[in-house]
């Protein structure tokens, strides 16, 4: 026997037999005339042949850079817990970036039991009904001076007419005041 068995050559490149015997069927290898596989021209020829995207041991993937906003929020994340965060511009290592992602997803499993629990509201819904009191209470001190004037007016003895438009006046003047402040709770 001049060259290697397929068991050989499969051990030899990495593959298994049941590929090695279909890539002799397929005449991919070089045999010698006892049938036995010459394993340097063989591995010529699949070099040549071999589609290499097809292959198991592709090249190492191309990593990606990491932008520089997520390792920063790593780095926020590892220090609201207490944790050493990487250098700026020193990357992140993998234990820390796993570090961090755990650490956000029990934050995210924290809030999402606090909702469940009624901790917490909706920030949309709790806006809308803000509002609507808001405009509710503005209504009813825009109607004020109408239903209350005619008895202050009496219990003074002045002009119904008179305080009704005086105390509109002041209550546009408090309600425009108040229109103005405008806290911002974002």
């Amino acid at each position: 026997m001049q060259g290697m068995s397929e068991r050989q050559y499969a051990a030899h490149v990495g593959l298994s037999r049941g590929a090695i015997q279909k890539a002799k069927t397929a005449e991919r290898l070089v045999l010698y005339p006892d049938g036995s596989i010459n394993a340097a021209a063989s591995d010529a020829r699949r070099a040549e042949t071999t589609d290499p995207s097809k292959t198991r041991k592709s090249p190492a993937p191309k990593l990606k850079p990491v932008p520089e906003a997520a390792v920063a929020a790593v780095g926020d994340t590892l220090r609201e817990q207490g944790l050493t965060a990487p250098a700026v511009g020193g990357g992140t290592t993998f234990l820390q970036a796993k570090t961090a992602n755990e650490v956000l997803k029990a934050q995210e499993r924290r809030i999402r039991l606090q909702k469940l629990k009624g901790e917490l509201v909706d920030r949309a819904r709790a806006e809308t009904l803000m509002f609507r009191l808001a405009r509710d209470e503005r209504d009813a001190w825009v109607n004020w001076p109408a239903r209350s004037s005619a008895l202050m007016a009496a219990e003074l003895g002045v002009e119904p007419a008179a305080m009704q438009k005086a105390l509109e006046k002041h209550v546009r003047a408090h309600l425009d005041e108040l229109a103005e402040v405008r806290p911002d709770f974002r």
